[in-house]
């Protein structure tokens, strides 16, 4: 079950936006946050290179037993075989009692265009149902079509990197981010932190952006480099999307 979005009617103006898009680079790092409190967010999932455990490079969300919502940019033209999907993790260093790990038994898409950087979502089939604890949970989803104001605080997390050029964190980060309207876009959801440099980098794609616990979006792109403090960060909208995802969810 699929359905392609009509290109929204943008508020930049073409050359702008057409120069903006150019600059995009797959958001991968949380930058000016801080280390979650361990297994706090149990939705949170890590995508990673099954022969290096550990390696982390995409996130995603859990949003039913045997489903995680990721971002479609992270698994194009990659061999599935070779990835593994993480749920139940804090410290990607260590063997986590609490981990539970996945192959991937099955992708949906929904009309990903990478050009115009359009519904950037992806629904990933476990190979088997995860069991569900305090550790490893199933975050809620929007109503289809529901808003979410400038404004609006929200939590963005993932073990990105912690700077353009910093290494890799081992605990999962978050940070606190605002809802802003300015160069976003209909379908997706921007935010920003402002006063200061912060926001998502590379590695935190694919991961969740929790508004009043529910899940509102997920990490897309950034404009030119990590917290730059004049642009905001891009996430897929999930509120544009939720009728697909349990279309999918019902038929499997």
């Amino acid at each position: 079950m699929t359905h392609r979005q009509a290109p929204p009617s943008f508020a930049l103006a073409p050359l702008l936006l057409a120069a903006l898009l150019a600059g995009a680079v797959r958001a991968a790092r949380i930058v000016g946050g801080h280390e979650a409190q361990p297994h706090s967010r149990p939705y949170m999932a890590s995508l990673q290179a099954r022969l290096r455990p550990g390696s982390h490079f995409c996130g995603g969300t859990l949003v039913h037993p045997r489903f995680v919502l990721t971002a479609a940019h992270c698994l194009q033209n990659i061999n599935l075989n070779m990835v593994s999907v993480v749920l139940g993790a804090h410290d990607l260093q260590r063997e986590e009692p609490t981990q539970q790990k996945f192959s991937i038994a099955r992708l949906f898409e929904n009309d990903y265009d990478p050009d115009l950087k359009l519904n950037d979502v992806l629904l990933v089939q476990l190979d088997r149902p995860a069991s569900i604890n305090a550790q490893v949970a199933v975050a809620p989803l929007p109503q289809q079509g529901e808003e979410l104001p400038h404004g609006t605080a929200c939590l963005a997390m993932g073990w990105g990197r912690l700077g353009t050029r910093d290494p890799l964190p081992h605990v999962l980060q978050e940070l606190n981010v605002t809802v802003v309207t300015f160069l976003c876009r209909p379908h997706n959801v921007c935010t920003f932190v402002p006063r200061r440099r912060a926001g998502i980098c590379f590695g935190d794609s694919g991961g969740p952006l929790i508004c009043n616990g529910v899940l509102q979006a997920v990490d897309s792109f950034i404009i030119r480099e990590c917290a730059n403090h004049q642009f905001p960060d891009f996430y897929a909208r999930v509120a544009l999307y939720v009728d697909w995802i349990r279309g999918v969810l019902n038929s499997n």
